[in-house]
């Protein structure tokens, strides 16, 4: 299997369907949660919304970038995001959500070995490699706090009065 095939199925594994790592994967976190839980707000922490929109906001910039476009993200906007207040817009997010990143995957896996290698826009920001394996690497890491944040959730909706 090429580099290619292995960071592709390393980033399938940590958005829509692999369990080796985390023992789940955002599909499974977020597919049948209730709109109204994923914008819940705990304290000072993130929504699992904005957690989720964060992750697909970075996924769709370096999607666009791998299609031939300009880098258009910015860190200051990441968590910038529109209300989410229903269960159909959650689920017409997570639909864009599922087919960006089975697309991404896709364009990983049609990259040539010298592409991988090559510098991802500008010098500084590192290789394509680099870029797909921080990538995987910083989805693990907010799939961690949506995984805290539902037991949070579930465990103040056991105690009566704190929801």
């Amino acid at each position: 299997m090429n580099n290619q095939s292995k960071l592709a199925n390393r980033f399938r594994e940590v958005i829509l369907n692999g369990t080796w790592i985390a023992n789940t994967n955002f599909k499974n976190e977020l597919n049948n949660l209730d709109w109204k839980i994923a914008v819940e707000k705990y304290q000072n922490l993130n929504s699992i919304a904005i957690l989720a929109q964060h992750i697909h906001y970075y996924i769709e910039g370096l999607k666009n970038v791998f299609l031939g476009a300009n880098l258009e993200i910015s860190d200051k906007y990441s968590f910038d995001f529109l209300q989410i207040n229903s269960q159909e817009e959650w689920g017409n997010f997570l639909a864009k959500f599922w087919a960006d990143s089975e697309e991404f995957a896709e364009l990983i896996e049609k990259l040539t070995e010298e592409k991988l290698n090559e510098n991802f826009v500008k010098e500084q920001y590192g290789t394509y490699f680099r870029n797909v394996d921080a990538m995987i690497e910083h989805s693990y890491y907010h799939l961690g706090q949506i995984v805290l944040i539902k037991k949070i959730s579930s465990n103040l909706a056991e105690i009566p009065n704190l929801t």
